[in-house]
């Protein structure tokens, strides 16, 4: 771990607990951050104007469908912040948020310190002796990820297409 120096020579375990720590504080520091905002967004006249049946209805189905995401934001780069702040803008019980938030922060945590950091190094020297490679690379990723995801939504729309059929008895 050259990037990190205060790392390097250090139990694997105690770097997982350490980039655990790490990412579980920010997480739940941006969470508050969002909470708070909503809180003063609430007792304000914008607030009295939004308050009601969408807003309302937004926050029913963030606290009911947004742990998911919670979790799965930290397996990309980029949404996490995004992520935890809209839990806590949108009043996210925070019971169901810490549910989420720690596997992801498991999974954050042993992302980062195994293939994550050593797969985002190779990439940024790789930026850094040649662009275009690491345009094409970020291509080819996209595209994989892109052609993963149009194979399930087909394979799925292809289940929902055909019709039920009986078993057939096995013949005596």
């Amino acid at each position: 771990m050259d990037e990190y120096p205060f790392l390097a020579g250090l139990p694997f375990w105690v770097v997982y607990l350490s980039l655990f720590g790490i990412v579980f504080a920010r997480a739940q520091a941006t969470y508050w951050i969002g909470r708070a905002a909503a809180a003063g967004l609430h007792r304000s006249r914008l607030g009295g104007r939004i308050e009601g049946g969408r807003l309302g209805r937004a926050e029913r189905i963030i606290g009911r469908f947004g742990p998911p995401a919670v979790t799965l934001s930290f397996m990309t780069v980029g949404i996490q912040t995004a992520v935890n702040a809209t839990a806590g803008a949108m009043r996210m019980p925070f019971g169901r948020y810490l549910l989420a938030l720690v596997p992801g922060c498991l999974i954050w945590a042993g992302i980062y310190s195994t293939v994550g950091m050593a797969a985002l190094w190779a990439w940024l020297r790789l930026l850094a002796g040649s662009p275009a490679g690491a345009a094409a690379v970020a291509a080819a990723a996209a595209a994989a990820v892109a052609a993963a995801v149009w194979w399930r939504i087909a394979r799925r729309r292809r289940a929902r297409a055909e019709p039920e059929r009986e078993p057939v008895p096995p013949a005596r």
